[in-house]
């Protein structure tokens, strides 16, 4: 993921290989000639210059705001112009000297100005009160600068913008789904696909949650379950990635790579809130409406088949595993018991079995975040199973200690069935 992190183990690597004799010399050489050059990164002075930079900023902004009502309304608005007109210079000169670092800050500075003359245009004209479709200009604004220099920080401004937008718009008619903002990030995914850029794919990433968080506390009102909407949307995003990941395009592997490592948090942080919210520690539900809507069934299971078609092409076994994570913890959804009669165990045990696939699926594939997930996954789920108020510890106790056996048997049977390189 890092270049330079992998440049210096690779490096490691070649000199022992060549003490060892295990290559020649001139097979490292060779190596090494084939790599890229290394990007120069962000240096001290860079960083020096980047908070100069943000300093003058404040200072700028801290005066205009002092003398605000000073100011004539013509000259406000030419401020702002000016400050996005030199950002922009700013940002072009050094984008030809090879600072890209910070000419994309420059941009970001821009994109950000924008959004500030957006508001004062409203402000001073006394547009009308659609706050969020300020936002939604703001974020068209951001992500042309973003288009038009290729600045990450751009994009950042842009996706936070359509964030805000899109969480507006859900508070403002919960009856209705908020679908224009899937559009505007399938654009911004198809942009990071382009670019080939871990930092794009990352926000990417990022900005899928807000809508899908929205989306689900909408349906709060109708006595949906908040946890059940999520959980179908990290399979949904788990699914995809795994899917885009087995791509034999190296930008689509970053892309899915990233969704996926996204995804499988969520899967655990979902599996975790389903135990401490479904009439338990923080009770959600209120009414008697489904506990899922169609729509998000569907998603959920999309990402379960997405996941199993990533396994048919890349042959991965983790990848099943991690198909059947997905799947068991949807499944729990349906197990969870609507009344209130009784312990919902088959809930637990599914979202148990949901994390312990997930950890044994990165074990197996070598992916680090997707072990980590599946670890906080199980200690949530273990500490909600626990501390949840109803029932009693004495059973809780008991069905830990049961599910402890059975993943020490399943350990055993895994030792046996994997080879010995593998274990």
């Amino acid at each position: 993921m890092f270049d330079k992190a992998y440049r210096q183990r690779l490096e490691a690597d070649l000199a022992q290989w060549e003490a060892d004799g295990v290559i020649a010399p001139a097979a490292a050489g060779a190596i090494r000639n084939a790599l890229p050059p290394l990007s120069s990164g962000i240096n001290i002075a860079v960083v020096v210059a980047i908070v100069g930079g943000l300093l003058i900023s404040a200072a700028f902004l801290a005066f205009v705001a002092a003398h605000w009502t000073e100011i004539a309304r013509l000259l406000r608005f030419a401020i702002l112009l000016a400050g996005m007109i030199v950002s922009g210079g700013l940002g072009a000169w050094f984008a030809s000297t090879g600072r890209s670092i910070l000419a994309d800050l420059c941009a970001s500075i821009g994109a950000i100005i924008f959004g500030a003359g957006i508001a004062l245009v409203g402000q001073m004209y006394h547009l009308g009160d659609d706050f969020a479709g300020g936002m939604l200009l703001w974020a068209i604004g951001a992500f042309a600068a973003a288009l038009l220099t290729g600045s990450r920080g751009a994009l950042a401004v842009a996706l936070v913008a359509a964030s805000i937008w899109t969480c507006m718009r859900a508070y403002d008619a919960p009856d209705v789904l908020h679908l224009p903002f899937l559009l505007l990030w399938l654009i911004a995914a198809a942009v990071a696909l382009a670019w080939n850029s871990h930092v794009a794919a990352h926000l990417v990433a990022i900005a899928l949650l807000p809508w899908w968080i929205a989306t689900a506390l909408r349906f709060d009102l109708d006595g949906m379950q908040p946890a059940f909407v999520l959980a179908n949307g990290a399979a949904l995003l788990f699914g995809a990635g795994l899917a885009i990941a087995s791509h034999a395009s190296p930008r689509a592997q970053r892309l899915g790579s990233v969704l996926s490592i996204y995804g499988a948090f969520a899967l655990g942080l979902v599996a975790s809130l389903e135990v401490t919210t479904i009439d338990d520690i923080f009770p959600f539900r209120t009414g008697t409406a489904p506990a899922q809507p169609p729509w998000a069934i569907l998603c959920g299971i999309a990402g379960v088949v997405l996941a199993l078609a990533s396994a048919g092409v890349t042959r991965r076994a983790g990848e099943i595993l991690a198909a059947c994570a997905i799947g068991l913890v949807l499944v729990a959804a349906p197990l969870w018991p609507a009344s209130a009669a009784g312990e919902p165990w088959f809930a637990y045990a599914a979202l148990l079995a949901a994390m312990l696939c997930l950890v044994v699926s990165g074990v197996l594939d070598d992916v680090r975040p997707r072990i980590v997930a599946g670890w906080l996954g199980i200690a949530g789920v273990i500490a909600g199973t626990t501390w949840t108020v109803k029932g009693s510890l004495l059973r809780r106790s008991a069905f830990l200690a049961a599910a402890g056996v059975i993943a020490v048997v399943f350990a055993s049977a895994l030792n046996r069935m994997l080879p010995r390189a593998g274990r």
